[in-house]
């Protein structure tokens, strides 16, 4: 079969979806779950944080199918919906879905899914084109980035940090700005100083070196360095 003939083919199904032979229902299956995966792969390449969950990237493909067999049992009969709809009710989902972006990715697997189904391989096809690559384009620009301060910087010193201290030069060096939160004496007969601070580092790939500069400061300990993805995620 050639592209020509398979574009005729997505193009050709009927606005109130097509007749529900073997054949046309193997191609709704085939075709949700390719579609599927490319939101599947398309979520795995986008996705940032701690919450990653193998289970979830495989839940995306399972449910496209589903949907879409669903919507083949159910073809053009109202009452093999409602039966449908009274059956799903019963059943509970306890998994909490935290991120709303997540929730985002299930509607779109839902939504192909019914598409593929019900036989609408061209909007099941182009919905898909259009989605994933609105998704991939949100994570390049990382469009809604809003972070004044996106870093949490802690350590411990034995004197108190003045103007010309080392380490104000080495955050002007990694970091757009910084602002000292707070500089607590540890007492109870210790002499160093707790430093918190919060900072808006220029490029997170050079974390690393940072606190190899902030190490190399005489009489510092206990540096913590926490980016707040890392905190909006716990």
């Amino acid at each position: 079969m050639s592209i020509n003939q398979l574009w005729e083919i997505l193009e050709g199904t009927p606005s109130s979806g097509g007749w529900f032979t073997p054949e046309n229902v193997l191609l709704s299956l085939l075709l949700a779950f390719v579609l599927g995966q490319v939101i599947a792969w398309v979520y795995y390449f986008t996705h940032s944080g701690l919450s990653y969950s193998k289970t979830y990237v495989q839940s995306l493909v399972l449910v496209t199918v589903v949907i879409a067999m669903v919507m083949a049992v159910i073809g053009d009969n109202i009452i093999r919906a409602f039966g449908l709809m009274g059956a799903l009710a019963l059943v509970r989902f306890r998994n909490v879905i935290k991120d709303t972006r997540d929730i985002v990715f299930i509607f779109c697997s839902l939504v192909v899914g019914m598409a593929a189904g019900s036989q609408r391989y061209d909007v099941a096809v182009m919905g898909t084109v259009i989605l994933c690559l609105i998704a991939i384009y949100l994570y390049l620009t990382g469009f809604g980035t809003h972070l004044p301060h996106n870093g949490f910087l802690r350590f411990s010193l034995p004197v108190h940090i003045g103007p010309k201290h080392p380490i104000s030069g080495i955050l002007k060096r990694f970091c757009g700005n910084f602002t000292l939160i707070s500089a607590q004496d540890r007492g109870h007969g210790s002499s160093k100083v707790e430093y918190a601070y919060q900072l808006m580092v220029r490029n997170a790939d050079t974390n690393e070196q940072l606190l190899s500069e902030l190490e190399k400061i005489e009489g510092i300990g206990n540096i913590s360095l926490t980016m707040q993805e890392q905190l909006l995620e716990i």
